[in-house]
């Protein structure tokens, strides 16, 4: 489960970040609703993988959503982190992929669990399932925090899903806007 903060969520902190990036934002997904849904996702993989399971985090956007999954897991399970990037610095995915970080450990005969942060185009898990299939594992499966299927340029298939959203940009618990904003506990909206 996600830690129970010592105090209420600091609104200053929201403003504060909105003032930095010239804009304003609006919360969309609370901490307590992050929770409860990490906790639910959490629940049902550990179900579905009674022997334990592989999960492999996509960097950097994931990692917030990573660490409180599988802290509310209850089957054993192992870790390795990827990072590709097809944002850059822009809030709209370029199309391309680029592999920058490639796994530490071997795939083969493992059932493993892509751990995403938001799944928008559908062509960066397109990219990392190919890649992450050919290496031969038992099962493949993907948990992404957050859908939008409204961008979907192809059909890729998710197994567990956090929220569906809009066509908004998002920031917050993992997400960046330019690097900046990671660090907030809920998911905000940039407004433009």
């Amino acid at each position: 489960m996600l830690p129970l903060r010592a105090r209420p969520l600091n609104q200053g902190l929201c403003r504060a970040f909105c003032a930095r990036c010239g804009g304003g934002m609006q919360t969309l997904i609370s901490e307590d609703a992050l929770r409860r849904r990490v906790a639910d996702l959490a629940r049902e993989i550990s179900s579905d993988h009674p022997n334990g399971v592989h999960m492999v985090c996509v960097l950097k956007g994931a990692f917030m959503f990573l660490a409180d999954l599988v802290r509310a897991m209850t089957c054993e399970v192992t870790l390795d982190f990827m990072a590709v990037s097809s944002y850059g610095l822009s809030t709209h995915s370029s199309g391309q992929v680029r592999l920058q970080k490639d796994l530490d450990s071997a795939l083969e005969g493992r059932a493993v669990v892509i751990v995403e942060d938001i799944v928008d185009t559908g062509l960066t898990l397109a990219y990392l399932q190919d890649i992450l299939r050919a290496r031969g594992p038992r099962s493949l499966k993907t948990a992404c925090l957050l859908s939008k299927p409204s961008r979907r340029k192809t059909d890729v298939p998710v197994d567990y899903i956090g929220f569906t959203i809009d066509d908004v940009f998002i920031v917050g618990y993992g997400l960046d806007s330019g690097e900046l904003h990671r660090n907030l506990p809920h998911l905000a909206v940039v407004n433009d």
